[in-house]
Order: C-alpha cells, then sequence, then structure tokens
C-alpha cells in the first residue's frame, strides 16, 4: 500500500510541475453548512454556478428580501401606506422564497 501511495504522490508532483493541477488540488474539500443543506441532486449544479461566480436566483430573493425588511423597519410603527405596501410586498416575495425552495428540495429529492 505505501508503494501505491509513493506512486501516486510522484504522479501528482510531475502533474503539478507541468502545470496540469491547480494549487490546492489534491486537498479534501471544504464542507460548509450551505453544502450540507443543498438537496443532494442539487449540490453538484450549485457548486458549478458557485465556481463560475453566479449565484442562484434565490440569492436575490434573499437579498430582496433583507432590503424589504429593512426599509418596513425603518418605517417605523405608524401603520401608513407606505409600510402597508411593505408589508404586503415582504408578504408576497416570503410565499414566493418558500414556492422555489420547496420546488428545488423536490427536484434535489427525484
Amino acid at each position: 500500500m505505501k508503494a501505491l501511495d509513493d506512486e501516486i504522490g510522484r504522479q501528482l508532483a510531475r502533474a503539478m510541475a507541468a502545470g496540469q493541477l491547480r494549487a490546492g488540488a489534491g486537498k479534501p474539500l471544504v464542507i460548509d453548512e450551505a453544502w450540507l443543506q443543498t438537496p443532494p441532486g442539487l449540490r453538484m449544479a450549485f457548486q458549478i454556478l458557485k465556481s463560475a461566480g453566479v449565484p442562484p436566483a434565490e440569492v436575490e430573493l434573499f437579498q430582496q428580501r433583507a432590503s424589504l425588511r429593512a426599509s418596513l423597519a425603518a418605517a417605523g410603527d405608524e401603520p401608513t401606506r407606505l409600510r402597508l405596501r411593505l408589508q404586503r410586498q415582504l408578504a408576497e416575495l416570503e410565499q414566493d422564497i418558500a414556492f422555489r425552495l420547496e420546488a428545488l428540495c423536490k427536484l434535489g429529492q427525484g
């Protein structure tokens, strides 16, 4: 077994010297909480999007939700048209997010 490990090490060193491998290749992947929460059937697709710098569409929805929550907090406690409109928009957005996440979970399981 040691001879096999040594041979693998030599092959990796040759490939690295030839520029065939990136630095850090061959090291274990760092598994974060988001990876574990992603349905197994979607993990590879999301990893490809992440590596390409393209976040899933749901990330934009989460950012919109945070912005609406901040606007709602800034509107104060007084029931105004603005506050009611923001509450309605937030409720609709949260419903959209819930539907999308449910659909993703079903897609990832199937």
